[in-house]
């Protein structure tokens, strides 16, 4: 009887493990780049074509390898970093499991070219498929080039699985952020498509975050720094008042190292308790330098996540930490008991007794027994006598109480009683006080519900409608129907303005320009790390200029839909969620009544532009039902 179970040719398990290593053409970079870091380069080149579908290269110029490793580092589990199983808890490099040159290799055609320092020849080697096709001699600079070509050419299902330019390419920006991060002692550089993207020269840590992430990233940075013995750790946290709706810019690096940890994410925002709009997440970058025997990277395939020893301490360290440099740099509120001088008393008055003041009652003076001739003098001449009196003491004169009503009854019996109307018999009564159109205008009335809904009557019963939902519906279509049209009406601003972003959202606004352009706004230049805009849709103000086109970036932060009506309906949707009216807003009647009016005007009144329902009909019969219970 034959065996069932037979082992896998080395090409096979290759491509399964490819699998695991390499998802996309960002997994690519990471190895590469990481890679050149341990050969200890101080200068990394990056090359992509078409968001690395086509080319990914990575030239350094580190120790490169010698002819016999140049060829046995294509092998599985082949690494240079372990030799035994408890090196795996002292590690200080990137890659150590010897995977990913072998995957890379049996899922697309490979170059690489490699000279070790003072050599005078070096190793140019090709593989295809797991296959070694050529490996020369050739005269080639100290370091070693990678030239990855035609990712999953003869895995045709995974390259239909790979997503649009946009969003490959936005996952290769964030692998080479990480990397450029972790190390800013490295010179790094990179192109796409022929332009430079980045140019970062090595730099401090501070310098390098501001290099990748605009120049108006160092005024929201506040620094964080902390030695024990379980951590030592130093970074940046963001002000609370630059707070952003995504999380695009938060990091943690353990040993140069990028990991994500939503327990150390939990630590950070609980130091920002109270400081923070609610949705909005604020940044930070935070390196973490621990024992590596007290960590375990090894882990999760990509080696994002590590496993910590004592995390509910390191929890604790970190939360003090930040909350600590948030008061110290006047962020967070502090309680100030510092003395005003201006409360102080007087020089010359800090020695002096108190003067009890002493207060002169007439309890005889009735204003309505004398005439007014003699009020006025009598009242003038008290006047005069109180203020030149220097101590003023209690009259003992005493009138009698019932003086004060002397003459009143007389003068309430002079006042007369309204006659009462009569009216002859049979006579009716035609006058009303509103008219028949008053009353009808009275019922047909809007009201605002608690500023969230809108009440309308109508002849069955009433409609309560979603003031946002509302809203949203309506500028939803209208966004759609001009950059359907391309026919957008904007407002021309006096002064422009300058508006900062990271260079992936400056590439997705280029992306966006010509459609953003027809709902109306108007972009006069766009720079390398911000633009300007001289014109806005009418619907946007001034103010919210910035809140939008944030708004816009972080829902289109997955990449924009790969045909042209889903970009315009994201668009369209973003936009709309940005600028409708909030719950909690005042409407006027006027108000109310245009935006009733333009949502039934809708070609799809009665959901929002995410689904949900717009408004409800209540009608009479229910209402009946419930008093008949």
């Amino acid at each position: 009887m034959s065996s069932i179970i037979q082992l896998l040719p080395d090409h096979v398990a290759n491509q399964i493990a490819a699998g695991e290593v390499v998802q996309r053409p960002a997994s690519v970079v990471k190895e590469l780049m990481e890679n050149a870091v341990d050969a200890k380069a101080d200068d990394i080149k990056l090359i992509i074509k078409d968001a690395g579908k086509t080319l990914v290269q990575v030239i350094d110029n580190g120790q490169g390898m010698n002819p016999e490793d140049a060829k046995l580092c294509f092998a599985r589990h082949a690494t240079s970093k372990i030799r035994h199983a408890e090196d795996l808890f002292s590690l200080h490099t990137k890659g150590f499991r010897g995977e990913a040159l072998a995957s890379i290799a049996a899922i697309a055609h490979v170059e690489m070219k490699t000279c070790q320092p003072h050599q005078d020849l070096g190793t140019h080697l090709v593989i295809e498929g797991s296959k070694f096709v050529s490996q020369e001699v050739a005269v080639l600079p100290q370091g070693t080039s990678f030239a990855i070509k035609n990712l999953f050419f003869n895995i045709p299902a995974r390259r239909n699985f790979l997503k649009s330019d946009t969003v490959e390419f936005r996952h290769i920006l964030d692998e080479f952020q990480r990397v450029a991060m972790a190390h800013p002692n490295i010179h790094f550089t990179m192109y796409h498509n022929g332009g430079e993207m980045f140019n970062l020269p090595a730099s401090n840590l501070r310098q390098r975050i501001v290099n990748i992430f605009g120049g108006r990233t160092n005024e929201k940075l506040v620094p964080i720094s902390e030695s024990t013995e379980i951590v030592t750790f130093e970074g940046f946290v963001g002000k609370p008042e630059f707070a952003k709706k995504n999380k695009g810019e938060q990091f943690f690096f353990v040993n140069d190292r990028f990991i994500k940890s939503g327990y150390l994410h939990h630590a950070v925002m609980a130091a920002y308790e109270g400081l923070l709009k609610e949705g909005c997440q604020p940044s930070y970058f935070i390196y973490l330098n621990v024992p590596p025997h007290t960590i375990d990277i090894n882990i999760h395939p990509t080696k994002t996540e590590i496993k910590f020893d004592d995390e509910h301490a390191l929890y604790a360290i970190l939360r003090a930490s930040v909350k600590h440099s948030l008061g110290q740099f006047s962020v967070a509120p502090v309680l100030d008991f510092e003395r005003d001088d201006s409360l102080d008393t007087p020089y010359d008055y800090k020695d002096r007794d108190a003067v009890v003041p002493v207060i002169e009652v007439d309890g005889g003076f009735n204003p309505f027994g004398m005439p007014s001739e003699k009020r006025s003098a009598g009242s003038a001449a008290g006047n005069s006598s109180f203020a030149s009196a220097g101590n003023y003491h209690r009259k003992t004169e005493h009138a009698s109480w019932e003086s004060l009503y002397v003459g009143l009854k007389s003068d309430f019996e002079t006042i007369s009683e309204p006659e009462e109307i009569q009216f002859e018999s049979g006579e009716e009564v035609t006058a009303s006080l509103f008219d028949e159109s008053d009353i009808q205008a009275q019922e047909n009335r809007m009201y605002q519900l608690h500023r969230k809904y809108i009440v309308n009557p109508i002849k069955s019963g009433m409609v309560i409608i979603d003031q946002q939902r509302a809203h949203q519906r309506v500028l939803y279509e209208q966004f759609l129907t001009n950059m359907t049209v391309r026919q957008a009406s904007s407002q021309q601003l006096l002064f422009p303005l300058n508006l900062y972003f990271s260079t992936l959202e400056l590439s997705l606004i280029r992306e966006l320009q010509l459609s953003l352009e027809n709902t109306g706004f108007v972009f006069s230049e766009i720079h390398h790390d911000h633009i300007v805009v001289s014109g806005l849709p009418i619907n946007v103000a001034e103010s919210e200029a910035s809140i939008v086109m944030e708004q816009l970036l972080s829902d289109l932060q997955d990449g924009l839909p790969g045909m042209s009506f889903s970009q315009n309906d994201s668009i369209a949707k973003s936009m709309a969620k940005s600028v409708a009216v909030k719950t909690g807003t005042f409407l006027a009647e006027r108000e109310q009544e245009n935006l009733v009016n333009g949502l039934f005007a809708c070609k799809e009144p009665d959901v929002s532009p995410f689904g949900k329902p717009t408004f409800i009909t209540l009608r009479v019969e229910d209402i009946d039902k419930k008093f008949a219970l």
